[in-house]
C-alpha cells in the first residue's frame, strides 16, 4: 500500500469513526437569579422556584428551547436586599447565565434594576410593585397583576369598597414598613383614600426590624379610625394581625396589602384571627377566576408541594412564577434565539398565553390591564389546612365583575 493510499484509508477510517460517535449535545440555556429561600420571604419564595422546576421540567421534557435543555441558576438571596447586586453580579460574570429573572419581591428586585440597566439585559420581574415607574427602561416586564398604573391599582378596590358603604366611612389609618414595598403601596393608598374623599388621621410608617406591633397599633386606635390600611410583608403582617387582635381594633375595614395572608402556611398558623381581613391578592381559586390550564398546573404543583414541604395549596405566587417563565419561553421560541433586545421587543407586541390568562405588556413593562382582587376572609374555624381549599373561607369582594359574596362589615362584628 502506497503512503497515500495508507492516509486515504485512515482518513475514511477517522470519517466512519466520527460519523459513528455521538454529536455533542447543545449548550443549555442558563436562566440566573436570586430567590428568597430563607428569612421572611422565603414563605413565597420556595414556592415560587418550586413553579419554576416545574416549568423547566416539561420544557425539557418536550425537548427544551430551540432544541436545546434549559438549566435554572439560582442562589438565596436571604430575604435580604443586600446581596442582590453581589448574586446577579456573580450569576453574569462568573456563572455566565444567558439570561437573568429576578427573585421575588419588590424589594429584591429594586436593587437589581442598576445591574440591568447598565449591561442594557432583559429583566422579568415577579411580585414587584411600580419598579420600572423611575426608570422607564423598555426591557422591564412584571408578572404581577397591577396594570399600567400600579400604584394606584394595588389598593383602588379597598377604597371603592369602604366607599360602596352606606354610612359611608370617613376616616382612613395609614400603617406600612419603611421599606420599597410598603412605601410604595401607602404612597397609592394615599392618593386612593384623597381621590375618594376620605381624610387621612394617621399617616406613618415603621421599621422593617420590627418585632413588637403592640403599640403601632394602639396608636391607631387612639384615632378612632373607620378603615385601617396596612402595608407590609409577611412577619410584619403576622405580627400586625395579631397586635389588632390583641388590643380589640374596632376599624370598620381593615387590612389592604398585607402580603402573606395569601401564604397557606400563615392561613393555618393565624386561623380565625383571619376573620374579617380585606386584603389584595391576584387569584384564588373562585368560580369567577377560571382561566385555561391553572387547575391542571396546581395539581401538578400541589403533589410537588407536599414532597418538598413548601406551600401545600399555592394559590398565590406559583401560578404567576409558573407563567412568567411561560411567556419567556413564548419569546424565546417566537424570536429564535436569546438576543434580549429582540425578546423585549417581541413582548411588548404580542399576548401570551399562560395559565394566568392571556397577557400584553404596556410601555414600562407593567401588565396592559390589571387584575387586582381583593378578598375577605370569612368563616374560619381552628387553624386546619382543608378549609382552605377552594374558595370555602375567601370571599372575592373586588372587582365587583368578580365578586362572590358580601363584604362583612364592620371588620369585628
Amino acid at each position: 500500500m502506497t503512503a497515500v493510499a495508507r492516509w486515504s484509508w485512515l482518513a475514511m477510517l477517522a470519517g466512519a469513526c466520527l460519523a459513528a460517535a455521538p454529536a455533542h449535545a447543545a449548550e443549555p440555556i442558563r436562566i440566573g437569579f436570586g430567590m428568597a429561600l430563607t428569612g421572611g420571604l422565603a414563605v413565597n419564595g420556595k414556592p415560587a422556584l418550586l413553579a419554576m422546576e416545574i416549568w423547566a421540567e416539561e420544557v425539557n421534557a418536550k425537548g427544551g428551547l430551540l432544541g436545546r435543555k434549559v438549566e435554572l441558576v439560582h442562589y438565596d438571596d436571604q430575604s435580604n436586599p443586600s446581596t442582590v447586586p453581589g448574586l446577579y453580579t456573580k450569576l453574569l460574570d462568573v456563572d455566565k447565565v444567558d439570561l437573568v429573572v429576578s427573585g421575588y419581591a419588590t424589594n429584591m428586585v429594586a436593587p437589581a434594576m442598576p445591574i440591568i440597566i447598565q449591561r442594557s439585559l432583559m429583566f422579568f420581574s415577579l411580585f414587584a410593585l411600580a419598579i420600572n415607574d423611575e426608570f422607564h427602561y423598555p426591557g422591564y416586564f412584571a408578572m404581577v397583576p397591577f396594570g399600567p398604573d400600579p400604584k394606584q391599582a394595588l389598593s383602588k378596590g379597598f377604597f371603592d369598597l369602604a366607599a360602596e358603604q352606606s354610612p359611608k366611612p370617613k376616616t382612613v389609618a395609614l400603617v406600612a414598613a419603611d421599606a420599597e414595598f410598603a412605601k410604595r403601596a401607602a404612597d397609592g393608598a394615599r392618593d386612593n383614600a384623597k381621590a375618594a374623599g376620605f381624610e387621612i388621621v394617621y399617616d406613618k410608617s415603621y421599621p422593617p426590624t420590627t418585632v413588637d406591633y403592640t403599640p403601632i397599633v394602639r396608636a391607631v386606635q387612639a384615632v378612632n379610625p373607620d378603615i385601617v390600611f396596612v402595608g407590609s410583608y409577611p412577619p410584619d403582617t403576622v405580627g400586625m394581625i395579631r397586635a389588632a387582635n390583641e388590643v380589640g381594633l374596632k376599624a370598620k375595614l381593615f387590612g389592604g396589602a398585607m402580603i402573606g395572608v395569601q401564604a397557606t402556611a400563615i392561613k393555618t398558623q393565624l386561623g380565625p384571627l383571619l376573620n374579617g381581613i380585606v386584603y389584595q391578592d391576584n387569584w384564588v381559586p373562585a368560580p369567577t377566576l377560571k382561566f385555561p390550564g391553572i387547575d391542571a398546573f396546581l395539581e401538578r404543583y400541589q403533589v410537588r408541594a407536599a414532597a418538598a414541604d413548601v406551600d401545600r395549596l399555592g394559590y398565590f405566587i406559583p401560578p404567576f412564577s409558573y407563567a412568567r417563565m411561560q411567556a419567556l419561553g413564548q419569546a424565546i421560541e417566537a424570536t429564535g434565539g436569546l438576543d434580549q433586545d429582540k425578546i423585549a421587543d417581541w413582548l411588548h407586541h404580542n399576548t401570551v398565553k399562560t395559565v394566568v390568562g392571556d397577557l400584553s405588556f404596556g410601555p414600562d413593562g407593567e401588565w396592559s390591564k390589571d387584575g387586582v382582587i381583593y378578598v375577605q376572609y370569612q368563616g374560619v374555624e381552628g387553624n386546619g389546612l382543608d378549609q382552605f381549599r377552594g374558595d370555602k373561607t375567601t370571599v372575592v369582594l373586588e372587582p365587583a365583575k368578580a365578586r362572590t359574596g358580601k363584604l362583612q362589615w364592620p371588620y369585628r362584628q
